[in-house]
C-alpha cells in the first residue's frame, strides 16, 4: 500500500501542533480538566448497576481519596496498590493517589495470592484498594505488611468501605486535609514517579517499571499531535487498567474531558460496543480478528452471500487504495460504494459500535489482511508498538501516515535504530526512570541511553517499522537455522479452533507445534488443525515447516505459570512443563523417518 505524504515521525513544527497543555504533573492536568468540564459526563458503567459521574463529581471523589490517604499517613512518594477489575473507582483511586503525591501501583485482578504478595512487598505499598471480598482475600494477612489503609469498593469485612471514604468528602474537619492535598498537587514535579507497573514478563519475577509524570505526559502530547480527540468523544475501557496500554489511553481520554465507559467483564465487550457506540477505542488484535472471522463465516453460509461479500469488499478495497494514495474517488465508484456499504460494509462498523475517530490496536501483531479488511469497510485501525518501559508507546500508524503490516513510525521525540542481530533499540523522553529497586536489571536493558527492547525488527526507507520476533524467542535448529516462531504461531492460530499455538524446535531437528483448542473447537479439531498446518507448510521454507502437531496435555493457564497476566505464552515454561510430550513427538518423527515415511 502507498504511504501518504505527511510525516508523523520527527515532523517539523509546520506539521505538528504545539502541546495542548503546559502542566508537567498529571494531578494538575486533571484538576484543570475537572474545572473546565465540570458539567460533562466523565465516567460511566452500563448494564446492571449503571452509573454516570460528571467531571465535577469525579473531582469531589478524587479529592476524597486523596484526603483519606493523607489522613492515614501516606506521604508523597508512598505507593498505593490497586487490585480491581475495570471500574470508575479504579481511575478515581489512580487520580486521587496522584493528587496526594503518592504513586499508584496497579495489580492485575487475575494475579495469584503469591503474585499479589510479591508486588505489595516489593513496591512497599502503604495502602491498597481492592474490588471485592474475593480480591481482598488475595491480600492475605496484612498484619505487619506496612499497609496503613485497605479499602474495598464492594464493602467487605476486614476493609474500610469505599462508601465511607467517599462520604467523608463533606465533613467540615477535612478542610485541613484538603489544604494539604492542594499543597501536594501544586508541589509535584515532572520527574516525580507517577506509577510503578509490574511487567508480566515471560520468565522470572516481574519487574516494577517506574514511569515519571513527564513520561506519561509525553504520551498524551504524542497522541494529541496526530489524533483529533475532544470532549465530544467517548471511549470503552475493556483492556485491563493494570496494563500500560489501557492506562495511558484512559489518561488521554480523561485529559480531553471525554467520556470513558468502564467494562468490568471483557466477555461483555461485544454487547457494550453496540450499546455505548464509542467514538474511540484501543484494543488488542483478538477483537478485530473475531469480527473478521465472524464476517467471513457469515459470508460462507451460501454461495450468494459469498459473492455479494467478495464484491462489496472488492469495491471497498479499491476505494481504500485511492484514499490512501490521496486520489479522488470516481463518481461511478462512489455509487458502487454506497451499495456495497448498504449491503455489507456497514455490518463491520456496527460490530465495533460505529465509525471511530481513533481505532487503535497494540499488544500483539495484527495481521495485515485484517487491517485491510477494516479499511475496506471504512475504518482505519492504527497499529502501534510499545513496551511498559516506554509508557508504553514507541511507534504508531496514524491517519496521516499508515502502512499496513507495520507498526508505524517512531513517535514524536523518539529515536529507533537496529542493533546487533536486528534488535530494535529505542531512546526518547518517554523512557522509564528504571526498574524499581533493581539497578542491575535497569543497566541490563538501558545502555548509553538506549533501551534494548528484545524485539527483532526492520525499519524501511520511509521509517515504518516491522516487528519480526522476540530476540530471546528465536529458535536455532540443529542445522543452525535461525527461525522466528511468532509468525508461524500466528498463522496456525488463524484456524478458528485454535486458542494458542506454541512452536518448538530450539536445538532440535525440526519444528513441532503444541496447540490448545478454543472453546468452540469441534470433536475432530486435531485432525482439522493438522490439515491446516499441512496447508501452511506448502507456503513455508523447508526449515520453517512444522513436522508434528499435538494438542496440549493440559490447558495453558496463569495459575500454572504458563501464561502471563496479559495472556502471552511463557514459552520456556511451556517447554519445561510439556517436555515429555515434546520428546515423544520427536521420537515419533525419528521413527517415521527411519521407516522412510
Amino acid at each position: 500500500m502507498p504511504v501518504p505524504a505527511s510525516d508523523p515521525a520527527g515532523a517539523g513544527a509546520a506539521v505538528v501542533p504545539p502541546p495542548r497543555f503546559s502542566e508537567d504533573h498529571l494531578a494538575r492536568v486533571y484538576a484543570r480538566v475537572v474545572r473546565e468540564h465540570a458539567d460533562r459526563p466523565a465516567m460511566r458503567v452500563l448494564g446492571d448497576g449503571a452509573v454516570t459521574l460528571s467531571y465535577a463529581e469525579v473531582g469531589r471523589r478524587v479529592e476524597a481519596v486523596a484526603r483519606a490517604l493523607v489522613a492515614c499517613g501516606v506521604e508523597p512518594g508512598d505507593r498505593v496498590a490497586i487490585l480491581a477489575p475495570n471500574c470508575p473507582e479504579w481511575s478515581l483511586v489512580d487520580l486521587g493517589a496522584l493528587a496526594a503525591g503518592a504513586v499508584p501501583v496497579p495489580v492485575y485482578p487475575t494475579s495469584t495470592p503469591d503474585q499479589v504478595a510479591y508486588v505489595l512487598e516489593h513496591s512497599g505499598a502503604t495502602a491498597a484498594f481492592v474490588g471485592d471480598a474475593e480480591l481482598l482475600g488475595r491480600l492475605g494477612d496484612t498484619t505487619g505488611s506496612g499497609l496503613r489503609l485497605v479499602v474495598a469498593f464492594d464493602d467487605a469485612p476486614g476493609a474500610e468501605p469505599w462508601s465511607r471514604v467517599i462520604a467523608a468528602q463533606d465533613r467540615e474537619h477535612d478542610h485541613d486535609l484538603s489544604a494539604e492535598v492542594a499543597r501536594r498537587t501544586q508541589a509535584g514535579h515532572g520527574d516525580d514517579i507517577a506509577t510503578i507497573i509490574y511487567t508480566s514478563g515471560t520468565t522470572g519475577r516481574p519487574k516494577g517499571v517506574a514511569l515519571s509524570h513527564a513520561t506519561m505526559l509525553h504520551q498524551l502530547h504524542a497522541v494529541d499531535a496526530f489524533f483529533d480527540i475532544g470532549p465530544h468523544d467517548s471511549s470503552l475501557a475493556f483492556l485491563p487498567l493494570s496494563h500500560a496500554l489501557e492506562r495511558a489511553w484512559t489518561y488521554a481520554v480523561l485529559s480531553h474531558g471525554a467520556l470513558n465507559t468502564y467494562v468490568r467483564d471483557p466477555k461483555t465487550v461485544a454487547d457494550q460496543l453496540r450499546e455505548a457506540r464509542p467514538s474511540a477505542l484501543v484494543a488488542v488484535p483478538k477483537l478485530y480478528e473475531t469480527v473478521y472471522s465472524v464476517a467471513h463465516a457469515m459470508a460462507d453460509k451460501s454461495p450468494v452471500r459469498r459473492r455479494v461479500f467478495d464484491w462489496a469488499f472488492g469495491v471497498g478495497r479499491r476505494v481504500g487504495e485511492l484514499r490512501l494514495a490521496g486520489r479522488p474517488i470516481p463518481t461511478h465508484l462512489q455509487a458502487r460504494l454506497r451499495l456495497a456499504d448498504r449491503l455489507v460494509l456497514h455490518n463491520v462498523r456496527d460490530a465495533i459500535g460505529g465509525r471511530k475517530s481513533v481505532l487503535a490496536v497494540g499488544g500483539a501483531p495484527l495481521r495485515p489482511e485484517v487491517a485491510e479488511f477494516f479499511w475496506a469497510a471504512g475504518v482505519l485501525v492504527c497499529e502501534g508498538y510499545g513496551m511498559t518501559e516506554t509508557g508504553p508507546l514507541m511507534t504508531f500508524n496514524c491517519p496521516g501516515a499508515v502502512r499496513f503490516g507495520t507498526v508505524g513510525r517512531v513517535i514524536l521525540g523518539g529515536e529507533l535504530r537496529r542493533g546487533e542481530e536486528g534488535e530494535l533499540l529505542y531512546r526518547g523522553p518517554n523512557l522509564m526512570a528504571g526498574y524499581w529497586r533493581d539497578e542491575e536489571a535497569t543497566r541490563e536493558v538501558i545502555e548509553d541511553g538506549w533501551l534494548h527492547t528484545g524485539d527483532v525488527g526492520e525499519i524501511d526507507d520511509d521509517g515504518f517499522v516491522r516487528i519480526t520476533d522476540r530476540l530471546k524467542d528465536l529458535i536455532v535448529t540443529q542445522q543452525g537455522k535461525n527461525i522466528a516462531p511468532a509468525p508461524i504461531e500466528s498463522r496456525i492460530a488463524e484456524h478458528p479452533g485454535v486458542e494458542h499455538a506454541v512452536v518448538i524446535g530450539d536445538r532440535r531437528v525440526c519444528l513441532v507445534a503444541l496447540v490448545q483448542p478454543g472453546p468452540d473447537a469441534g470433536d475432530d479439531v486435531l485432525a482439522d488443525v493438522r490439515r491446516h498446518v499441512q496447508a501452511l507448510n506448502a507456503d513455508l521454507p523447508h526449515q520453517e515447516q512444522v513436522r508434528g502437531v499435538e494438542l496440549l496435555a493440559e490447558p495453558l493457564t496463569m495459575d500454572a505459570g504458563l501464561l502471563t497476566p496479559t495472556l502471552k505464552v511463557r514459552r520456556r515454561a511451556v517447554e519445561e512443563r510439556f517436555a515429555e510430550q515434546i520428546d515423544r513427538m520427536y521420537d515419533e518423527i525419528r521413527r517415521a523417518r527411519s521407516a522412510g515415511r
